[in-house]
């Protein structure tokens, strides 16, 4: 069983005719990029992912099976050395010897998945984006991909196309639609090889890797591409630029497409679309770039794990604060969940998707296609983060006030400052702190409201 098939019929992006053709077919007038970081990263990022602010992550592949660990279980049982003891004794107590991965494959069986069940549940989160692990570093891809013959979701498992299955019903729900793509596959021979040889090869690549992002991109006209597994091998080994120009070019999706800053070595937080920079990546200040946090319910994995407890998960409160403080430092969030390989999302991940998206049918208009204001936070009293959207600023209350008032220093009100209290139908009584800043409002009793946090909007403030 070889799960990788070494296909040579497909030529490298600089001399594929459909992209010679493609761009001579354009109008000579249309801007064009080219392969090289200062043309690419001054493209600018399509408006729609800005305005979103909240994306749904989803981790799942054939790891869901052994669910332990993370979805890395294959590299901490086989690739590491020494290999994770824990991983070893989970396998000799629970499968035969001489079992390999490659036998979990028929196990990822995605028997209950609905994907209009689980694109309901992601409307409801209030997201406006998803990204679905199209490949992780396993290898398997949850699509028939030609170049991964019998390591796929079609060949194998679930007998599915998962990607195209789930990408409709998210697109039918208005959302958009993104896809996670991990360069490098820990185990792919070929890839393997091009390594041995310091990368100066790229027989992975070449036969591998840029015909299946091709495939993908026009096969699934996805509005993400979410890039990970570069940090072997620098870009011009990934040929990223390349690729990046086509994309941003000739592709199907040439508008609407955004990608992050994984593609090779040194490059996050340096070059690509928005910056992820680093896992779970927070900022200390206002960037200058726009930048996206991804972060996971399940504090100790990105993919599903039998034995995850409440305790390891971020609680309702957390992920509130964390979409805010996100959001207020110009940010997007990505929330993570990761389903069981039956194809269930846990309901405890259903439930946290839930309740956020029942915070933001409260709060939601401090959030979508809002902007940082002149300051992001301050803590006289009590955390307050701001956001701000045309004439409004938005004051985010992250923990309730001991007291009936609240004070802020930084607006400066003037005589038609207006106060109210999202979901609170009157408008606050308020009063200035000095003649030439801060203010003093009176709250309500402050109503229950999932995640614990509220929103001030003030009007006509300066």
């Amino acid at each position: 069983f070889t799960p990788w098939s070494r296909r040579s019929d497909w030529p490298p992006v600089a001399m594929s005719p459909l992209y010679l053709l493609a761009g001579a077919l354009l109008p000579l007038t249309a801007a064009r990029f080219t392969p090289d970081w200062a043309s690419l990263d001054a493209r600018p990022l399509p408006a729609w992912y800005d305005e979103a602010k909240l994306g749904i992550f989803i981790h799942w592949g054939v790891f869901a099976v052994p669910g332990f660990d993370s979805e890395w279980f294959w590299w901490h049982w086989q690739g590491q050395k020494p290999p994770d003891s824990r991983c070893v004794k989970y396998m000799a107590d629970n499968y035969p010897a001489g079992f390999t991965y490659q036998e979990f494959a028929p196990q990822f069986r995605a028997q209950f998945f609905d994907p209009e069940e689980w694109a309901d549940i992601f409307r409801a989160s209030g997201a406006k984006y998803v990204v679905l692990t199209a490949k992780h570093h396993e290898g398997f891809t949850n699509w028939g991909s030609p170049r991964s013959w019998n390591w796929n979701s079609v060949d194998s498992g679930p007998h599915r196309d998962l990607v195209g299955d789930l990408g409709e019903a998210v697109r039918n729900r208005s959302l958009h639609y993104g896809l996670y793509n991990s360069l490098y596959e820990w185990f792919n021979p070929l890839y393997l090889a091009d390594k041995k040889n310091g990368f100066k090869t790229q027989e992975f690549v070449m036969h591998k890797l840029l015909p299946e992002l091709y495939n993908m991109v026009v096969r699934y006209r996805p509005e993400v591409i979410w890039s990970d597994g570069d940090w072997e091998a620098p870009d011009t080994y990934w040929n990223s630029t390349e690729f990046l120009a086509w994309l941003y070019n000739d592709s199907p999706v040439k508008d609407t497409i955004v990608t992050n800053d994984r593609w090779g070595a040194g490059c996050a937080c340096k070059h690509g679309g928005y910056y992820n920079c680093e896992d779970k990546y927070t900022p200390g200040q206002l960037p200058k770039h726009k930048w996206e946090k991804c972060t996971s319910v399940d504090t100790f994995s990105w993919g599903y794990r039998r034995n995850m407890k409440v305790k390891e998960l971020m609680p309702l409160h957390t992920i509130i604060q964390d979409l805010v403080h996100t959001v207020a430092l110009g940010g997007n969030y990505l929330l993570n969940v990761g389903p069981t390989p039956d194809g269930m999302i846990p309901p405890v991940f259903e439930e946290r998707l839930r309740s956020v998206g029942a915070w933001l049918d409260i709060n939601g208009e401090a959030i979508y296609a809002s902007k940082p204001w002149r300051v992001q936070m301050e803590n006289s009293t009590v955390p307050v983060w701001y956001t701000s959207k045309g004439t409004s600023v938005y004051a985010i209350v992250t923990t309730k006030p001991s007291e009936a008032t609240l004070k802020l220093l930084e607006p400066k009100t003037t005589a038609a400052t207006k106060v109210t209290l999202l979901g609170h139908p009157n408008p606050l009584p308020w009063s200035p702190v000095t003649p030439s800043s801060g203010i003093i409002v009176l709250l309500p009793e402050l109503p229950y409201t999932p995640g614990q946090a509220w929103t001030l909007k003030l009007d006509n403030i300066k």
